[in-house]
């Protein structure tokens, strides 16, 4: 059976995982996105990039926008933060996040994986980018689909 896009996660779940980026980005600065596809049709990674790029997420104040992108028929995943967190953080930054996400995803736990991988990358860049008295919600809380 072909997985679609639509029926992944239930209304419900998908609350959820919007509620996880709300909460996340209640201790950052930074900017969580969600994004969701059957297929990323070759390199993840060069995909997570253009997605990255058609949601505008580098248009972020402070570059410190992070995407969160999930292809379901490739059972894969990437991880992208944008050029402000790349210059102030390890090469190992992500590495809690993804394997947190890949365990979940393992076990079958798709909401989970992503509600647990949107919480842990809020409070990872807490440290980095702290909420400022003047901060913005500046991408939308929504999960975007391709």
């Amino acid at each position: 059976m072909q997985n679609s896009v639509e029926a992944f996660l239930t209304a419900i779940e998908e609350q959820e995982i919007v509620e996880a980026i709300r909460k996340a980005e209640q201790q950052t600065s930074g900017e969580i996105k969600v994004h969701i596809e059957t297929t990323s049709k070759g390199n993840i990674e060069d995909r997570a990039l253009e997605v990255f790029s058609i949601l505008k997420m580098q248009n972020t104040k402070l570059h410190n926008g992070v995407l969160i992108y999930l292809a379901i028929n490739d059972k894969t995943f990437a991880i992208y933060g944008d050029s402000g967190i790349n210059a102030v953080v390890s090469d190992s930054f992500w590495d809690n996040t993804r394997n947190t996400i890949q365990n979940q995803l393992k076990k079958g736990n798709y909401k989970q994986a992503l509600v647990d991988g949107v919480l842990l990358a809020g409070q990872q860049l807490k440290e980095y980018f702290p909420v400022s008295n003047n901060n913005t919600n500046e991408l939308s809380n929504t999960i975007s689909k391709g």
